[in-house]
């Protein structure tokens, strides 16, 4: 097996697209629910909002890219208003409901058939991504060591960490300020901040909106590097893999969710090519499993290590006991 050609192709996805955007993903869950304690169970609602912003705006109606990013964003606030205004009066498992519910609703309003014109129905929607990468300052490749990035990708990797950048600022110092303080009084007892006069409702849809934006910026990001916008890519499984992200990097972290996104899909790589090799050189035998199980078996693998985390160290890798002994009401 040709270990090094494995960890190298591992170390790509550690920094990789996909680290991105569930990075973004996560933070945004982290102040929801980290800090906050909001179950928000269709942050995969959020990043559809967020690209098809801009894939509408641009190719539908052809308007300009920068519109169709306001709009992106704009929709995740009017999203998070929308599923928000009915359900934080309520205890968090209402909110929960019906943040599943709407995930599913807007895949599958993306989806359907009379809305195509529209949404481009199950092919998505292509062919907005141009004006991104016209903005592209990157005209080689680039070589570091080992690795060797295309204009295109070092382009969406620069402009994905940068964001990942502020979106972890933005975090570090909301969090150390009294807004922030507030928000962590109301995940741990929301009666208590109440009695002081807080505006305990505004305090959660505050938190409720900007976690959606951030999840919208996922969603962005991910549509342009894809440069398409298809609606199957945003299904529950996003906003569970977001979750597990959190829950291992660590909760009510500023840090958490990066260092999270940077593992899982550094471990995903590493155990496919892992279990590839081994299966190309004999070591598990064709009756066991074979290279069409990888995909299968690398999440289990993951699971696995999942619950052995969360018996043993359910702070996740940086968090606090303490932060996830959520009192969900």
């Amino acid at each position: 097996m040709d270990w090094g050609s494995i960890f190298e192709l591992s170390l790509r996805e550690l920094i990789g697209v996909q680290a991105i955007v569930f990075a973004l993903a996560a933070i945004g869950i982290n102040v929801q629910f980290g800090y906050t304690g909001l179950l928000n169970f269709g942050q995969a609602a959020f990043a559809a909002v967020g690209g098809y912003g801009i894939a509408v705006i641009v190719t539908t109606y052809d308007m300009s890219f920068w519109l169709g990013l306001v709009v992106g964003i704009g929709g995740a606030v009017v999203l998070a208003l929308l599923l928000g205004i009915p359900t934080l009066r309520l205890r968090a498992d209402y909110l929960a409901i019906v943040t599943i519910a709407a995930s599913e609703i807007v895949r599958l309003v993306g989806r359907s058939a009379w809305g195509r014109d529209v949404f481009g129905g199950s092919d998505g929607i292509t062919g907005f991504s141009n004006a991104f990468y016209d903005l592209n300052p990157f005209t080689e490749p680039l070589e570091l060591g080992p690795f060797e990035f295309r204009e295109r990708v070092l382009w969406v990797l620069a402009v994905g960490w940068v964001l990942v950048a502020i979106c972890t600022l933005v975090v570090f110092l909301l969090m150390r300020s009294p807004w922030g303080r507030v928000l962590k009084g109301i995940r741990e007892d929301e009666d208590a901040v109440r009695s002081l006069g807080k505006n305990v409702y505004a305090y959660k849809m505050q938190s409720l909106v900007i976690g959606g934006v951030m999840g919208a910026l996922a969603g962005i990001v991910y549509s342009l590097f894809q440069g398409a916008m298809q609606p199957d890519v945003y299904a529950t499984n996003f906003t569970f893999f977001a979750y597990a992200i959190l829950i291992l990097g660590g909760a009510a972290t500023v840090f958490g969710p990066v260092l999270g996104a940077a593992i899982v899909w550094f471990s995903f790589q590493f155990i496919d090519l892992a279990l590839r090799g081994a299966i190309s050189e004999g070591y598990i035998p064709d009756w066991l499993m074979d290279a069409n199980d990888t995909g299968a078996v690398r999440f289990m693998l993951t699971g696995v290590v999942l619950i052995l985390l969360l018996v043993f160290r359910p702070q996740g890798i940086l968090g606090d006991r303490r932060e996830i002994a959520l009192d969900a009401r």
